[in-house]
């Protein structure tokens, strides 16, 4: 697929959702273990496409989880600002996102239900932390974060899960591009990649164009553009 478009006009970046998966849709096992799904060439594919991005973003689970740094160590490039997905600030203060001067390069998205002491030590460390409204499910409302990040100059994204993040996107038809890497193993029971999306027909499936599939290793990257049932019926060529 082609580089990342330059931002327009729109109230929003340019959202590439990108996660490592088995072949039967598992982004972890049943225990939350995920190191290492894919193998080296696409993980240095993921870093390609994390340095072609103005952002990347998690979800403050994976933060806890996985304790990712969130760098382009492995290519060549600049760092994405670091947008961590947080409603209650639970991040912790030694993750790696915020110790060794990390801090500085990383948004915490929280809403009014973070406590102040907690807002005030983040701030201390160096993180930015955005207070925004809250969705009808109490967590931080996607549409609004995407929105701020855009009046902070960042035209493009890169989301990289965990799977609430994932879903939580793709129902609110926030994303653009899809690149999903998808490795050949099995686990069965596990964490799915992809929630439920409220699609109860067929014809109502999200849909890829401009399609790619790569091999990198022994793994397959899908990569294309995301249409949305209704957006394809009026024959809209583009998202945002």
């Amino acid at each position: 697929m082609s580089p990342v478009p330059a931002p327009g006009p729109a109230a929003r970046p340019f959202v590439t959702v990108s996660y490592a998966q088995t072949l039967d849709g598992r982004l972890a096992t049943a225990s939350g273990s995920s190191r290492w799904i894919s193998g080296p060439e696409s993980l240095r594919f993921a870093h390609e496409l994390r340095a072609s991005h103005d952002a990347i973003m998690v979800g403050v689970g994976t933060v806890c989880r996985d304790d990712p740094r969130l760098t382009v160590r492995l290519v060549p490039g600049r760092d994405p600002l670091r947008v961590v997905v947080d409603s209650t600030l639970r991040t912790p203060p030694a993750a790696a996102v915020l110790a060794d001067g990390a801090a500085a390069g990383t948004v915490l998205a929280a809403t009014e239900r973070a406590p102040a002491e907690r807002c005030a030590a983040m701030r201390a460390l160096g993180a930015t932390v955005l207070a925004l409204p809250a969705g009808a499910d109490g967590r931080v409302d996607l549409g609004a974060l995407l929105a701020a990040l855009r009046g902070r100059g960042v035209g493009s994204v890169m989301a990289e899960g965990g799977a609430g993040l994932i879903t939580a996107l793709l129902r609110a038809r926030l994303v653009d591009r899809l690149a999903v890497c998808v490795a050949p193993k099995l686990l069965g029971a596990g964490i799915e990649a992809v929630g439920d999306l409220g699609i109860g027909d067929l014809a109502r499936a999200l849909a890829l164009r401009d399609l790619t599939v790569t091999p990198h290793g022994v793994d397959l990257v899908i990569d294309g553009r995301v249409v949305y049932p209704d957006r394809a019926e009026a024959g809209e060529a583009d998202g945002w």
